[in-house]
Parts: structure tokens; sequence; C-alpha cells
């Protein structure tokens, strides 16, 4: 049989542990209640493409070994040198930035404290 191909509009690729997000059941997006690649995939590309007509592809993965409590491990596959541990309920936008995702969307700015 001879190797084939096939396209996708995929920009980014994201691996998320698939362990760590059944373990907290939820934690994400503005109600707290979807798994990390389910708020990733719907907040960060509004009305995009599904499957290989996405631009985003959030693939879940094994377990990375790493287990943080009350976070979920990710990387973006176009950096493999960094894994990103990330706290229930942490802000979607700042994990698009963490992660290197560029969605066309400009980051909120983060409000200093001063002491």
């Amino acid at each position: 049989m001879a190797i084939k191909t096939t396209k996708t509009r995929w920009k980014d690729v994201v691996l998320v542990c698939k362990k760590c997000q059944k373990k907290l059941d939820g934690g994400f997006g503005p109600d707290g209640d979807k798994s990390l690649k389910k708020a990733l995939k719907k907040y960060l590309r509004p009305g995009d493409g599904k499957g290989r007509k996405a631009e985003l592809a959030v693939i879940q993965t094994g377990c990375f070994d790493i287990c943080p409590k009350n976070a979920v491990v990710a990387i973006n596959a176009a950096n493999p040198k960094q894994l990103l541990i990330v706290p229930a309920g942490a802000d979607l936008f700042e994990v698009k930035a963490r992660l290197g995702l560029d969605d066309g969307r400009r980051l909120k700015p983060t409000l200093k404290v001063v002491d």
C-alpha cells in the first residue's frame, strides 16, 4: 500500500493531557464547566471549522508524567521544549499567549497592583 497525504487548515496544534482533564472534570471557560480542550476550541477560535478544516487542532494525548493537582498539562506542538501547566480557571487569553497561539485578537492587558 502506498503512503498517502491529506491536507489540513491547521495553523496550530496543541496537545492536552487526557488524564489531567479527566481528573479535573471541567474548570475552564466563563462558567468553568468545560475541559481545556473544549474551551480553547470554542473561545479562542469562534466560528472556526471542525476537524481538518479548523485552524486550531487541540488533541488529547497520553500522560506527560507531571500530574499537577487542579491543573492540566498542555503543549504547543511547534514548541515542544516547554510544557504549560494550566490551573483550573485560568484566563484563556493568557493561556493563548503562553502557548504562543495567534487568533488575530489582541491580548487584554492585565491589571498591575501598585504597592
